[in-house]
């Protein structure tokens, strides 16, 4: 296959990256894209040198796999632009899990799910803890069927991207040798710290984070049903 990574400077990009090449996935050619910032920024791919190429400039017809990890407005642009010349997206941001005509996908628990990309050519990956919860719970709701789930989850600053990365370990610095730490990307300095907040607080009082848990179990599962107390 021809595969193409959007978003491929990034940290989950950089993971994509390695996945594929540990996993032996039957890659033909290897396409990285990101944003003009990033073009000529280069990867090693299976013994290969690889160049990060601008997206603005790239030609979708050569690919035949996408993996989207740029944020959500850059998937809401470019999916469907490149679902359109022929590519099989898969986007793991949060822009498509909601769209009823795109499957949203964790294949240890819905994989018949796939066989609808042919809807729009996207395939859309659930949050995180959303997956990790259902592979656990999926052997239950076949067995005996679920009412109701409470769960709590503790995350990594990772999710917030490069940016968390490196507020963590900044503040951690500053903080060790003296320093007062400086807060951008959290609300609440992250070193030394669990805040109780992902993504924005939405009016019902929970937050953006743990209303995927809701949306998403209920969508993977098809049973509205299902009650989720994050």
């Amino acid at each position: 296959f021809n595969v193409a990574i959007f978003g491929a400077t990034g940290a989950v990009g950089e993971t994509m990256l390695e996945v594929l090449q540990e996993r032996e996935f039957p890659v033909d050619e290897l396409f990285l894209l990101a944003s003009e910032r990033s073009e000529g920024k280069t990867y090693r791919f299976n013994g290969k040198t690889v160049r990060v190429q601008n997206v603005e400039e790239f030609d979708w017809s050569q690919v035949h796999i996408a993996l989207f990890s740029a944020g959500g407005e850059l998937s809401a642009k470019w999916a469907p632009i490149a679902a359109e010349a022929g590519v099989v997206v898969i986007d793991n941001t949060s822009h498509f899990r909601y769209d009823y005509d795109i499957p949203l996908v964790v294949p240890e628990v819905n994989p018949e799910a796939i066989a609808e990309f042919r809807n729009r050519n996207i395939i859309a990956n659930p949050n995180c803890s959303t997956i990790q919860m259902l592979v656990a719970l999926k052997p239950i709701y076949d067995a005996v069927g679920i009412e109701r789930i409470n769960v709590t989850t503790y995350q990594s600053v990772s999710g917030a991207g490069k940016a968390g990365i490196d507020e963590l370990a900044g503040q951690t610095a500053k903080l060790l040798n003296g320093y007062p730490a400086e807060t951008q990307a959290f609300s609440q300095q992250i070193a030394f710290n669990c805040i109780p907040q992902i993504d924005q607080f939405m009016d019902n009082g929970y937050t953006k984070e743990e209303m995927k848990m809701v949306w998403e179990t209920q969508k993977i599962f098809n049973d509205p049903s299902i009650m989720v107390n994050p």
